[in-house]
């Protein structure tokens, strides 16, 4: 069905009149780059799941708050991600590197709960330092977390934030004493609309400027 309309060389959508499947392939064309997190969670009998999300980010640092969006089954069963940080309480997010692209990409295999992701990808456990559930030895950078709140999106979809308690960097990756993450080394991936990913190796930089630089740059 279409429900756009064109107009002087604009396309419009009223995405009161859209359906689900509308509304999100014209959301993840969009709103791009979108950061991966690969989340490892475990169920309260110790089971191990990993599972890719790129409805994810950074909301706050003063609580350092993580979101990361769980869309259940369609038969609105909870994924096995949801499920364990409801029964657990804690997950952690582990930054997906352009060298485990393909890992993260096993990951997002629909395996039966008592499949261990990790395994099945070729990556490695290890235990968290505050939480139950791992992280993953060659991610750049990882965070573990513990639930802060999760807001119910009528029945399809959760929205949970998590509160950054503990976090672990590969040395080359941080000025531990500037805390200055060097982008290019941990090459982190994101997802662009359908199977499409990009890297960050292509960047470029822009000072804010201050007031007086605005005032300048204008009468000059």
């Amino acid at each position: 069905m279409d429900n756009s309309t064109h107009d002087s060389g604009e396309v419009t959508f009223d995405f009161r009149e859209l359906s689900a499947r509308e509304k999100y392939k014209l959301l993840i064309g969009t709103i791009v780059p979108r950061p991966i997190a690969l989340v490892t969670t475990v169920d309260p009998e110790g089971r191990i799941n990993a599972a890719p999300f790129s409805f994810f980010n950074c909301l706050s640092a003063d609580p350092p708050i993580l979101a990361l969006g769980v869309e259940n089954h369609p038969d609105m069963r909870f994924k096995d991600t949801g499920l364990n940080i409801r029964l657990t309480e804690v997950f952690t997010v582990n930054i997906v590197s352009h060298a485990m692209a393909e890992a993260m990409h096993v990951c997002a295999v629909p395996f039966a709960p008592e499949q261990d992701e990790l395994k099945a990808a070729g990556l490695t456990a290890m235990p968290g330092r505050t939480v139950a559930s791992p992280w993953i030895r060659e991610a750049p950078a990882a965070f573990e977390c513990r639930r802060h709140v999760t807001l119910e999106l009528g029945k399809s979809r959760q929205i949970i934030l998590g509160e950054i308690l503990f976090a672990h960097y590969h040395a080359e990756i941080v000025d531990a004493d500037r805390l200055h993450i060097d982008p290019a080394k941990l090459d982190a991936i994101a997802r662009l609309g359908g199977s499409t990913c990009s890297t960050i190796r292509d960047r470029f930089d822009m000072e804010t400027p201050t007031l007086d630089d605005y005032w300048s740059q204008r009468q000059s």
